[in-house]
């Protein structure tokens, strides 16, 4: 049966709910505080959470907040005596699901639970059957709830049954082989090959031998003809990474393939046909290296027949909680390691993060907390230490984003930051009596940088 946990700071409403929902055979647990509510969402799973507006030390709302970065698809209904047009729509646009206004009846309360609970349940069967879509075209890692990701996987829904050119562009890590690899699946040519190359690996001759292929003796260390990555990817998709770095002799080329989908491999003067479809993926400004003549105008429109830009992680911090809970359940199977999930002040530092290395970036920090946590739940201690810094500096100083904060009252102030940084060291410290190998390993940092902070600190390794 459905799990729901209900809180509220008064014992009889408390009570009166968990009778109403236990006859109507629920499994039913209750809080009397935020709190202690969200300790209990972290040791255990529920499919519905109710909370009072009005509570001590932590509001309904500040509750519903948490709960929506902790488990974004936890659905949370909030009740309250003191009901408003104002106060629903608050509550709506913070996430809550359903909004009851004090009193309410027996069957009031048991029609919304149950309407909540069926749509709850329909949700989850769209995620398992689009995860075995994902599953099935090896594209799992395609996670996230933001609207900036729907905007991008609606555009590549559009343009994939197409046979136009795709110019993906976006920062480093941000995951544009994977929107490439999900066009090329949705596309007709999805039984075909999908061939990829990253044109900043190669110097100009290999790279064009790769590309267009050669025959025997067409230069030094050339003993046997090869066929080419584009031949190889005949009736499917070839995909460029890194395309800015292609040189301007192979580029001319390539413009061939485009215009009358012809290759002519080195050393030899037949044309060979080339059907494929081209997606090109960039994280360089190709206008700026038309300008300063690094590429060329005519096969930047070429290539740019569609163009979809990926965000970077920091613009859709909403994908982050669901994004670091794929990586810890993909590394901690990995390593035999029975770590469930991430504490709520972890994964506050976590979406505070600004991940320059975007989704590749996240990915490496979750294996690395994985590795080194010992509790049950990944641990602040488990990140590491300049992750920390920069998100503690963003949070200290308000400039995270702000559907993320907390009450301002709970932001540490940069001393009690500085505190417990010092804390943390010292501690890793004394548990490895001194070593400081073993020490900065532990805190995730190399040595140089321990004895830096143990410097700034003035710790001492005795």
């Amino acid at each position: 049966m459905p799990r729901i946990l209900v809180v509220d700071d008064e014992p009889q409403i408390g009570q009166m709910l968990t009778r109403v929902l236990e006859t109507e055979g629920f499994q039913v647990t209750a809080a009397s505080n935020g709190q202690q509510a969200l300790q209990l969402i972290q040791l255990a799973e529920y499919d519905l959470v109710i909370a009072d507006w009005k509570m001590p030390v932590m509001s309904g709302l500040s509750l519903l907040q948490r709960v929506r970065v902790m488990q974004p698809r936890l659905p949370v209904m909030i009740i309250t005596g003191f009901a408003s047009i104002d106060s629903a729509v608050e509550a709506m646009k913070l996430g809550a699901c359903d909004y009851l206004c004090k009193p309410f009846g027996r069957d009031e309360l048991l029609k919304r639970v149950h309407s909540i609970l069926q749509k709850r349940s329909v949700n989850q069967l769209d995620e398992h059957c689009a995860g075995a879509v994902h599953q099935r075209i090896g594209l799992e890692s395609v996670i996230g709830v933001s609207q900036e990701l729907a905007d991008v996987l609606s555009k590549v829904k559009q343009v994939a049954p197409t046979e136009s050119t795709v110019l993906v562009t976006g920062e480093t890590g941000v995951g544009k082989d994977l929107i490439a690899r999900l066009i090329h699946q949705l596309s007709r040519r999805a039984d075909k090959p999908f061939v990829s190359i990253n044109c900043a690996a190669f110097p100009e001759q290999l790279l064009e031998s790769e590309l267009f292929g050669h025959v025997k003796g067409a230069f030094t260390g050339a003993t046997a003809d090869r066929i080419g990555l584009i031949q190889e990817a005949h009736g499917g998709t070839f995909f460029l990474d890194e395309i800015g770095a292609m040189p301007l002799g192979v580029q001319a080329k390539l413009l061939r393939v485009l215009e009358d989908h012809t290759i002519r491999r080195l050393g030899e003067n037949q044309t060979i046909t080339a059907d494929v479809r081209i997606i090109a993926a960039t994280n360089h400004d190709l206008l700026r290296a038309i300008a300063q003549r690094h590429f060329r105008e005519d096969l930047y429109y070429r290539l740019n027949v569609v163009s979809i830009h990926v965000p970077p992680l920091r613009a859709r911090r909403s994908d982050i909680p669901l994004l670091a809970e794929f990586f810890l359940q993909r590394y901690s199977r990995r390593d035999g390691k029975p770590i469930r999930g991430i504490e709520p002040e972890a994964l506050r530092v976590l979406l505070a993060y600004d991940y320059p290395g975007n989704v590749r970036e996240l990915k490496h920090i979750i294996e690395q907390a994985v590795a080194v946590c010992t509790d049950p739940l990944i641990t602040v201690s488990a990140l590491p230490l300049r992750v920390r810094e920069l998100a503690w500096q963003k949070l200290a100083l308000g400039q995270a984003p702000a559907e993320h904060q907390t009450n301002s009252a709970s932001i540490p102030r940069l001393e009690v930051l500085a505190a417990r940084e010092r804390a943390l060291i010292q501690d890793a410290i004394n548990r490895h009596r001194g070593n400081l190998d073993q020490a900065a390993r532990e805190l995730g940092i190399s040595r140089v940088t321990l004895w830096r902070r143990m410097k700034k600190f003035n710790l001492s390794a005795r």
